[in-house]
């Protein structure tokens, strides 16, 4: 009800594959054929019958038809993952018409005003946002969560103002995260330190999440987190301009000196690390700064009466947290 026909979704699911399908490199034809075909034994009284036969019922006629073999597959891969643990789609035509399926129901129920609330979800919006984020995360695809979904809102805005729902969906997709990661005994509060970086892909995500699993092991995590939370607090707290360089000439105290000369080498040794997406070996670089961090923090009064070096020493700090933060809010760990 006022989503239109399966015709109608099969039209936008075609729109978002193409889409899909450009990013990931799949021939177009294929991916809008399977999303064209995906919802076809829907109509049948096979399916109308028993339920539980769809896409298994699509992939039958598909191959009685002589669809191309990834049509036929993707005919049945448009349901993976049914439920928790699940297995994925394997072909990249039923991964695509899988999420693009996904993501307009998920967009589409948001639109129209039935977001889940507690315990009801009538629509699976759960089960489908989890979907979405495994095929993502475990396949893995370099695809922007947010960008698919402004890609989806396209092909609803015939029927419903969808663009206005984008972020509620999104940080609804998000949310779910920390339940798909309990499950893999992963704390809490290192979902929440990534989040607050608010990444949009989720195989970025999952990478960042890994690297401070790690981290949490090193024996320095703890002072170092126990830092960013006093350099978070201290540059919280400030309501004057930081400067956006050191100024060497600036700087007095020997602990200080050390430690900004460190965070010059650290920085073009870390930086093309986070850049290719490597962020455990980078966190692990960072955690060498912990000893002269601690010791900046026990012989430099950061907030001095001289407004300069005051100054300097904020600019000094900001661009310590900078480096940590181009992988996640380490604060937040508790």
């Amino acid at each position: 009800d006022k989503l239109g026909s399966l015709h109608d979704k099969a039209g936008r699911i075609a729109a978002l594959a193409d889409y899909i399908a450009q990013k990931i490199g799949l021939d177009k034809a294929l991916a809008m054929r399977a999303a064209w075909l995906c919802k076809c034994d829907l109509m049948t009284e096979m399916v109308g019958e028993f339920a539980s036969l769809q896409g298994l019922m699509g992939r039958y006629y598909a191959a009685h038809s002589n669809e191309h073999a990834q049509v036929v597959q993707a005919m049945e891969e448009v349901y993976m993952p049914r439920h928790a643990g699940d297995d994925l789609p394997q072909s990249d035509c039923g991964r695509t018409i899988a999420i693009a399926d996904r993501l307009d129901t998920l967009l589409g129920i948001f639109s129209i005003g039935l977001r889940p609330t507690g315990a009801k979800d009538p629509y699976g919006l759960r089960r489908a946002a989890l979907g979405v984020l495994r095929i993502l995360i475990e396949t893995p695809l370099e695809l922007d969560l947010r960008e698919l979904l402004k890609a989806a809102a396209e092909g609803l805005e015939g029927q419903v103002k969808s663009h206005n729902q984008v972020d509620a969906v999104f940080d609804y997709m998000m949310e779910r995260l920390k339940a798909y990661y309990t499950d893999l005994s992963i704390p809490g509060d290192s979902i929440d330190a990534v989040l607050a970086r608010q990444p949009s892909r989720p195989d970025d995500l999952h990478r960042r999440v890994l690297a401070v699993s790690a981290f949490r092991q090193l024996p320095e995590a703890e002072s170092l987190a126990a830092a960013n939370k006093r350099i978070r607090n201290i540059l919280k707290k400030t309501d004057e301009a930081i400067p956006g360089q050191i100024d060497s000439a600036m700087l007095v105290e020997a602990a200080e000196k050390r430690l900004a000369g460190q965070v010059e080498i650290y920085t073009p040794r870390v930086k093309p690390l986070f850049d290719m997406g490597n962020y455990t070996e980078g966190l692990q670089l960072l955690a060498g700064l912990r000893e002269d961090i601690d010791q900046f923090f026990d012989q430099v009064m950061v907030m001095t009466d001289e407004v300069a070096l005051r100054r300097n020493r904020l600019a000094l700090l900001s661009r310590l947290e900078n480096l940590f933060l181009s992988v996640a809010d380490l604060s937040r760990l508790h």
